[in-house]
């Protein structure tokens, strides 16, 4: 493809100006579009772009001849609808975490898009951060031993979604991070959530998943915690390994530490000789990159080449069958929830 893939943004929220800009900024795209229902918003839209077409509906925007992408940042409960109607008219869709509220839609989504042979992918963006990327790396090393745990924490003082719990809004980051650091989805889930704001939908929740061979992944979620914290830990035999968002000088740390259970018996029974590794805490070097402009880049690539993008549909539906077993366990005081394959 010698011209440039043309992207039409549906939402000007948060997301819409940062997709705006990282689109008008990468070599072979620019936008083509920009659709906004809520007036003052598309009147912002208009007013920041005004060279750039700003339908008024996703239906006008549809019948323009001139759009090969279209990105999705609006409210998660209108994910499918408008996901489906993009790939329906032809179109390749980048859309905003989660890809759909039930399993149904997201399978019919990734059905639609593999028979039409367009991309599908969701805007997992952690996947794209150098810090993840690392821990990763920092994991998959021999030095790191076997996984123990993993533990991630995300809170702040909002904002309150209106149409979906803490869970669904901050929790896809981290289910996401644990599945693509372990290359699985978790067998189980158990949590426990509360509406501590009043607002009938649970604003703070501490979830457990259990993947295969004994790892554990533990969640903490608020919209109620005055203290920003933005933090992924994995601890292995070996090492430990800290990834802080919010550590903009040290991203990442390598705590080469760990403890193991060794071969022989101690001298009581039931004992076990465990075998302490002390060593150096080590912040590695992290190229700095943007990590949306990252997953903008990929998806554009995806579409030139017809490779799959990392954070496909697949990869998608599986962070909702996650989140679907979170809601069935808050439901049930805790009691654990298969997650469906």
């Amino acid at each position: 493809m010698s011209q440039p893939i043309r992207v039409a943004l549906v939402g000007y929220g948060y997301w819409g100006p940062n997709y705006a800009r990282i689109f008008g900024e990468l070599p072979g795209s620019e936008v083509a579009a920009i659709c906004e229902v809520a007036p003052d918003r598309r009147q912002r839209a208009v007013q920041k772009h005004p060279l750039i077409a700003a339908p008024r509906d996703l239906s006008e925007l549809l019948r323009r001849p001139d759009v090969d992408a279209v990105v999705i940042s609006t409210p998660a409960s209108t994910h499918y609808e408008v996901a489906l109607a993009a790939l329906r008219s032809g179109r390749h869709v980048l859309v905003e975490k989660p890809l759909a509220l039930s399993v149904a839609h997201c399978e019919e989504l990734a059905a639609l898009a593999e028979r039409s042979g367009r991309v599908l992918m969701v805007a997992h963006t952690f996947l794209y951060n150098a810090g993840i990327r690392k821990m990763k790396e920092c994991i998959g090393a021999p030095d790191f031993g076997r996984v123990y745990y993993l533990h991630a924490t995300r809170t702040n003082l909002g904002p309150i979604r209106n149409d979906v719990n803490a869970v669904w809004d901050l929790a896809p980051h981290d289910v996401s991070i644990f599945n693509y650091l372990l290359g699985q989805q978790p067998r189980w889930a158990s949590a426990v959530g509360s509406s501590v704001l009043s607002n009938f939908r649970e604003d703070v929740a501490f979830v457990t998943l259990g993947y295969a061979d004994g790892v554990i992944g533990n969640i903490h979620v608020s919209w109620a915690d005055p203290n920003k914290v933005r933090k992924v830990v994995a601890v292995g035999s070996g090492r430990r390994v800290v990834f802080d968002d919010l550590n903009v000088g040290e991203h990442v740390r390598v705590y080469e530490k760990g403890v193991a259970v060794g071969e022989s018996s101690a001298d009581s029974f039931g004992e076990f000789k465990l075998l302490v590794r002390d060593g150096d805490i080590i912040s590695p070097r992290i190229e700095a990159s943007e990590p949306l402009k990252n997953q903008c880049a990929e998806f554009l690539a995806s579409i030139r080449t017809g490779d799959k993008p990392l954070s496909d549909a697949r990869f998608g539906a599986s962070v909702v069958r996650t989140l679907l077993a979170i809601d069935a366990s808050m439901r049930d005081h805790g009691a654990a929830r298969e997650v469906s394959a």
